[in-house]
């Protein structure tokens, strides 16, 4: 029987495909204020400019591909039932062959009603000021903004809780409440860090790999197989 691999992944890894993160020095959010364009008290302000800015991101997502480690996730379904949560907004995961995938914060290529959350449609052009939903309310990037609560966390803690193996890779794990998916984690299975910049975490059984996602791919899976 395969093991349940629990994989949590953050902007690190979709940033060595070209996507911009906004902790970077030259990241996607220079130039504009977060409370401009990613919360809800922005969304009522300045519609036009909310739209502008994902029509942007989903562009810049359209441009680019898959890496070695959105492959490399992929690859490991041979030997595991991978779950990947994902703090990304892009498809990456899935074009590169990832088959269950759960999305924090919401997914570029959707939108929806700004008043009704069900109201969800698949979007790959842009979002345009007078798009609107069945209800006749305006269509909103479907994606969780600051000050906004994250639906999909409970579904995350749940699945989190049945790993056998818990990988994070591109993550500072700083963003909450993402951040503390691993403490749901079963305290005595394998845990692996993979990132750039290792973040602070004082856990039992963990294995850090102080690599890039592209590289780290390779020695974690050469430790998981």
């Amino acid at each position: 029987m395969k093991k349940n691999l629990v994989v949590l992944t953050g902007a690190g890894i979709s940033a060595e495909s070209g996507l911009k993160t906004f902790r970077d020095s030259d990241g996607l959010w220079n130039g504009y204020n977060i409370e401009d364009v990613a919360t809800p008290r922005a969304w009522k302000k300045n519609k036009q400019l909310v739209l502008d800015f994902y029509n942007m991101r989903r562009r810049d997502v359209l441009g680019v591909k898959p890496n070695a480690a959105h492959f490399g996730l992929a690859e490991l379904e041979k030997d595991f039932n991978v779950h990947i949560i994902t703090q990304n907004i892009d498809d990456l995961h899935e074009r590169a062959g990832s088959a269950n995938v759960l999305h924090l914060h919401g997914e570029i290529f959707k939108m929806r009603s700004e008043l009704d959350e069900a109201l969800v449609y698949e979007i790959r052009e842009d979002i345009l000021l007078g798009d609107i939903a069945e209800d006749g309310a305006q269509l909103r990037p479907h994606i969780v903004w600051f000050e906004e609560p994250v639906p999909m966390i409970e579904r995350a803690a749940e699945v989190a809780s049945t790993a056998d193996i818990f990988a994070v890779i591109g993550t500072s794990l700083v963003v909450y409440p993402a951040a503390g998916l691993i403490n749901y984690a079963p305290r005595a299975i394998p845990k692996f860090i993979v990132d750039k910049n290792i973040p602070y975490a004082s856990l039992y059984n963990l294995t850090v790999i102080e690599k890039p996602a592209t590289e780290g791919i390779t020695e974690l899976m050469r430790l998981l197989i």
